[in-house]
């Protein structure tokens, strides 16, 4: 189990200064960071007192403006899904026991947070007059920021405690690699319950003192009015990407927009090689891609200006350790080769502390030396860079005996001109033990390409072993809120 660091510092010094522009923009709505101080100061003053709350997390600025709120009084957040259903939205109440529900007033919420005592979230209508807000004291970094709830795939969602030095040491990493400034501005339109959209897409900027231009929704159209605005960054995931890539033969001006950016990030998942190629095309710019995960934070990224390297998420940010390892848990060195695979493993600053009321599950999760067991399958290139094929539980594939990312052959599946989406997973075999199954949402339903198609397309670029045995088409690929493809519904 990691140790944090009981060093103290403040969060958002950004607020503290109040530079002259705005600091949040959700649609035609903005408050500047003056106003920002404002409001966070007035909610700070009610949560007094509160070990936790919880807050209804859609994509608006009260979410924004509650989570800072409850941030500088020292309080822990527990972001809810507003797409959860009633049992899972009672289990994490249940589990986390918050002292009350942040919400905007105007809100509907489900009866199953009829139980929790609601506070408003206010938002001034225009910046008060500047009026310097009494600081805070700021808790230990050890103390929880926020407690976020897995996707419960294996059963019910565990509560992940990520504490505050965990957050701010991952946006200064960021920040170092990226040359992440005050003269930022971020545009991305993901959700913010999760790491991606809020700690990265909202806390980012403002602990480095830029303005995060929240979409609501996200389009392409909304990214090419941003970016051509003034916006420096965009932060999204494949999907997003995906759709840009599609948009980009008919829509000039979009990748007018796109080339002017100062950084484009893909997270959450692989962005197919086939994507990367295609806006690097049409605009000139390459996609970063990183690689975190709730327990972790951020633990890699290309580094912007290098050479393109689709498929890498790049080397180990500053201050995080991450070694590949074997089934006997020793080390494979960098640049052992393609077949090389192993689990990734990460210690730092970056880490949880542990999942709320699960010892057990804490104690699992971590092996000797402290190192967190990602269960995230990946090769490490000889500079050290990382290349994930995939989680151990679903994309790994033992077939013949050769170990099997099912990342690289997705990729592969992209490059044919009659495939639109797809994903691969491992089913028994008698004779191989596990044959590859490639699931295929066909460019054109009428006409898809066959197995014999597919499987030569695959063996001509990877090795004749990783080819699919067998080929399912489907109208379109199950997909949850983060754009990452379900496996588990396939398979099942």
């Amino acid at each position: 189990m990691p140790t944090v660091t009981s060093k103290t510092s403040p969060l958002f010094p950004a607020l503290v200064a109040a530079p002259p522009r705005p600091a949040l923009r959700f649609g035609d709505r903005e408050v500047s960071y003056a106003g920002l101080r404002a409001a966070t100061a007035d909610l700070s003053a009610r949560l007094a007192g509160a070990d936790r709350v919880a807050v209804w997390a859609t994509p608006t600025l009260e979410t924004a403006v509650g989570v800072v709120g409850a941030l500088l009084a020292g309080v822990t957040v527990v972001p809810l899904n507003p797409r959860s259903g009633a049992a899972e939205l009672t289990h994490i109440v249940s589990d986390s026991e918050p002292a009350l529900l942040l919400a905007a007033e105007d809100d509907e919420l489900p009866p199953a947070l009829d139980g929790l005592p609601r506070t408003a979230i206010d938002v001034p209508g225009e910046d008060p007059a500047s009026v310097p807000a009494p600081p805070l004291p700021e808790p230990p970094a050890s103390v929880p920021a926020f407690i976020v709830y897995t996707s419960g795939t294996t059963g019910p969602p565990k509560g992940v405690l990520i504490p505050r030095g965990a957050v701010a040491a991952t946006l200064d990493a960021l920040a170092e690699v990226w040359g992440w400034t005050g003269n930022d501005v971020l545009v991305h339109g993901l959700p913010l319950f999760h790491v991606h959209g809020l700690i990265l897409g909202v806390l980012g900027p403002l602990r480095h003192g830029g303005s995060v231009r929240h979409l609501g929704r996200f389009s392409t159209e909304g990214v090419a009015r941003e970016l051509a605005d003034g916006a420096t960054m965009l932060f999204g995931v494949p999907t997003m990407y995906h759709r840009i890539a599609e948009a980009l033969p008919s829509d000039p001006q979009l990748a007018a927009a796109l080339r002017g950016a100062r950084l484009l990030v893909s997270g959450s998942a692989a962005l197919p090689v086939h994507d990367h190629e295609r806006i690097a095309a049409a605009t000139g710019r390459s996609v970063v891609e990183r690689y975190g995960m709730t327990e972790t934070l951020m633990n890699t990224s290309v580094v912007p200006g290098g050479a393109p390297c689709p498929g890498s998420v790049g080397p180990p940010l500053p201050g995080v350790e991450l070694r590949v390892v074997d089934d006997a848990g020793e080390e494979i060195p960098a640049g052992s080769g393609a077949d090389a695979v192993g689990e990734i493993q990460v210690r730092g600053p970056n880490l949880f502390t542990g999942y709320l009321n699960r010892p057990d599950a804490t104690g699992e999760a971590f092996a000797e030396g402290g190192w967190f067991r990602t269960g995230d399958m990946a090769l490490r290139d000889a500079d050290g860079s990382v290349r994930i094929v995939g989680r151990k539980a679903t994309d790994l594939i033992k077939s013949g005996g050769f170990k099997i990312g099912a990342g690289e052959i997705e990729n592969a599946l992209l490059e044919h001109p009659g495939v639109r989406e797809a994903a691969v997973t491992g089913e028994p075999d008698d004779d191989l033990g596990e044959r590859v199954v490639a699931w295929i949402v066909p460019a054109a339903a009428d006409a898809p390409p066959g197995t014999e198609e597919l499987a030569a397309h695959v063996a001509a670029r990877l090795a004749p072993h990783k080819r699919p045995r067998v080929v399912r088409y489907l109208p379109a690929l199950p997909r949850n809120d983060m754009g990452k493809i379900m496996k588990r519904s396939l398979s099942a």
